[in-house]
Formats: structure tokens, sequence, C-alpha cells
């Protein structure tokens, strides 16, 4: 079937079809370059995307750089990872340093895990004493108060044995002296009288020994007679006997070669622990007028109420029983003691009796004349895991021990303290018995494992 042409459609003439052919090349061009700006702008966004995908992978790797340089644990940064206290020996002993040795074994990380270690010559020298975790009978404190007094036994009062006055003081409190060493020189005319009668018994002594040697004499030639002799020979003892006493004297007043001047001297080696001695006083016969001695152990005498009696002599006699002192010159410190004697008699008038208690004092912080607070401790039935009380010591609330682990090495390990008696403390908590800790000088190694909060760290 042959189209029927539009009678009203023109044929394109000849100028039009022209213009249509030159039109075509200019739009193809423009819709090549519009294909071509949107790829260069699909490409840019694509790089833009791609830069900041990139961008945010390496911030992402960077944190992740930056978190584990926060979480690495190394040397000296305990503080950010768990405490020794909380991790388990065998893996404290098992723990590697930087050093790549064993860190227990590292004399620079070793404190890192706890562990000190401590060789045999400390212990042998007495600077660290150790002692056993074991069961013992929970003591029972009975509260006294008392005084701080000299061990009488090893300390002397010298005094003058005749009224005089002090002329010179060679010593001044503190002093240590000598047996034998002068004091203080007294003027005393009772010594200057006795020094006198000494001269006088040694000058008719003198006469008398003279007389009977010439009475002596003419008896032998027959001269004299045999009575004469014998009285000769009697006033030459007479006379012996009063210079021999006079003599005694001057040596008990402890006369100086000086008429008149007594030299008082140190009855024994010892320290001035006291001194009431001032040039230019009197000195009068009975005052003490210096004290020397030795105060490395002082007595400590209480009152023991009668109700109490029974029971502290009861169990004195079992055992010396243990005592703590305390005063207030030294708040929270307890001097330890042993109850060394209970006086047989009872006073009338306060119905007490005396209870001594020596103390010792090598580091010389008692004195004499303190007033004291003292605990008596009586043996109770219950028993309890306990460690001598100086083996605990602290750190940041927490309460820790240095338990032997093997050959010179210890680990501090927690505990819970519960009683403390008689230089005992009870563990509740983290030990079970049987195990070595060290008590004397635990301080000691308490600051060699703290290093690293003075300090101490790794190198970058």
């Amino acid at each position: 079937m042959t189209a029927m042409k539009d009678p009203s459609a023109r044929e394109p003439g000849p100028q039009q079809v022209a213009a249509e052919r030159a039109c075509s090349p200019r739009i193809g061009a423009v819709i090549a370059a519009m294909v071509i700006l949107l790829a260069v702008v699909g490409c840019s966004k694509t790089t833009g995307e791609a830069r900041s995908e990139a961008h945010s992978e390496g911030a992402s790797h960077d944190q992740e750089e930056a978190e584990e340089h926060e979480g690495h644990q190394g040397h000296g940064h305990a503080g950010d990872e768990a405490s020794d206290l909380d991790r388990p020996v065998a893996e404290l002993f098992a723990d590697r340093c930087e050093h790549d040795t064993k860190t227990h074994q590292c004399d620079e990380c070793r404190y890192e895990v706890g562990v000190v270690k401590a060789a045999a010559n400390l212990f042998e020298g007495g600077l660290l004493k150790t002692v056993k975790a074991e069961q013992r009978a929970i003591q029972i404190p009975l509260h006294f108060t008392g005084e701080v007094q000299f061990d009488q036994r090893r300390v002397a009062h010298v005094s003058t044995q005749a009224e005089g006055i002090l002329r010179k003081v060679h010593v001044t409190l503190g002093d240590t002296v000598k047996a034998g060493q002068a004091l203080i020189d007294v003027d005393s005319v009772d010594a200057g009288d006795a020094q006198a009668a000494y001269l006088e018994a040694k000058a008719e002594l003198k006469l008398a020994r003279r007389n009977h040697d010439r009475t002596a004499a003419l008896r032998k030639e027959g001269i004299s007679s045999e009575k004469a002799l014998f009285q000769a020979k009697q006033e030459l003892d007479s006379a012996k006997i009063r210079a021999s006493a006079a003599g005694s004297k001057l040596t008990r007043l402890g006369m100086a070669s000086s008429a008149g001047r007594l030299v008082l001297r140190a009855p024994a080696d010892g320290t001035v622990l006291q001194m009431h001695a001032v040039a230019g006083e009197v000195a009068r016969v009975g005052e003490a007028l210096v004290t020397v001695g030795d105060n490395a152990s002082l007595w400590v005498w209480a009152d023991l109420y009668e109700r109490d009696i029974a029971l502290v002599i009861r169990e004195q006699r079992k055992q010396p029983l243990a005592a703590e002192i305390q005063v207030k010159a030294y708040p929270g410190r307890q001097f330890p003691g042993t109850v060394d004697f209970v006086s047989p008699s009872m006073s009338e008038s306060s119905r007490t009796v005396k209870v001594r208690i020596a103390v010792p004092n090598e580091d010389r912080d008692l004195l004499a004349g303190m007033f004291a607070s003292i605990d008596i401790f009586l043996a109770g039935a219950e028993q309890a895991l306990s460690i001598a009380s100086n083996a605990v010591v602290e750190d940041e609330g927490r309460s820790f021990v240095f338990v032997h682990h093997h050959e010179d090495y210890y680990v501090r390990r927690p505990v819970t303290v519960g009683r403390t008696f008689a230089g005992w403390a009870e563990v509740t908590k983290g030990l079970t018995g049987d195990e070595t800790v060290v008590a004397d000088g635990a301080f000691l190694l308490k600051s060699d494992v703290l290093r690293s909060k003075m300090g101490a760290g790794c190198a970058d």
C-alpha cells in the first residue's frame, strides 16, 4: 500500500537542508563536551572520596596506634596495670622484662613484680629477721598505768660523804665516763679535819715505831726491861690501827692530795644520765649529785589491783608475761617489754601490788620519769594464725608482708590483719600458715620494692 503524502507538508528547500547539515556537527560537539565534563566531575568526586576515605583510614590507624601506645605497659608504669599484689605468685615469677630475662632476676626491674633480693648476710648481721606464720593463742590485755624508771642494777648515784662546796664539775649531762674518772671536786671542812687526823695518826705511828725499835735494841743489850718492850710494841700496834683507820676514811671520802679537797669519781663505766651539780652550791651528805649508768634497759613499774593478782601470778609462773608500753611522747608507738617481777607484798594504803616490767631501750627514746600506759597480756584459749606485727607494712591503704619464695627472693603478698596483741598480729586473709615472712627490717624491703614511686622507671 502506497503512503499518501500530506499535501500541506512542504519539501525542505536547498537552504534548509544545508543549514541542518551545518548544525549537526555543533550539536555533536556540545554533547561530547558535556560527556567529558561529566566524566571530569565524576573523576574529581571519586578522587576526593578516595582521598577522604584514605585520610579516615589513616586517622583510624593513628588512633589505634595511640590507643595501643596508651595501653602499653612498660617499665615504671605499674600504676597502669594490675598491681603485683593482685597477680598470682607463679605469674610474677614467670614474668619477663624488656632485658630478655625473668623480671624477678633483673636488678633493674624486679621491683615491678614486687620481688626483692635479700642476701643471707643481711640476716646474719641482724639487719633483717624472719618469723614463721603460725597458730598462736590470742592474748588478752590487762590495762594499767605506771612510771618509767632506771634499772637500778645498771646505774649508780654519786654523792658526797662529807658536806662541802662544789668547786669544780668535770662532766656534763650525756658524757661518757670510765670507772675512776673524776666527776666533781668538793671543798669540805669535814674532809679537811679527816685529812688532819690522818696526818696526825701517821706522825704518831712514826714516833711509835721509832720508840719500839729503840726499846727493842736496849732490851737486846739487857738495858731495857721486857715490860718496857711490851709497852712499846703495844703503842706501835695502836698507832698502826689509828693510821689505817684515818687512811681508810680518806679513801671513802675520795680525798685528793690537797687538804680538804674531795674528788667524787665514777663508780663504773657508763653515761652521765642525771646531773644535780652546779659549781658553788653546797653539797650535802646523801644527796645524789650525778647519776652514772646505762639506760639501754629500763624498768616500768605498775600497780596491780587485787582483783587481778591471782590471774597474773598464775600466768607468770608458767612463763614471763609479755607487755607493751606507750608514752605520750610517741603517740601510736608500742615499746615491748616483759614482766620480770611481781612484788610479794601489798601496799596497805592503795591495796595494790607492784609489778615490774623490763623494757629494752636501745634507742634511748624512753626517759626515766615518764608516765606510761601499760598492757600486760594473758594467754587466752582461742588460737589464730599470727605473725610478728612489724612484718606488716602498708602502702596506699593496703597491708602486705614479704614472703620467702626461694633462695634469696622475697615477694610481697597482701594480707588482712585482725587483732593485734603483744607484738603479734592476727592474719585473717592472705596466708595459709607456715610461711616465712620478714619481720625486723620489712620497711627496708618496702622502700626497695616501691622505688617506682620515688622516680624509678623505664628508659624511653
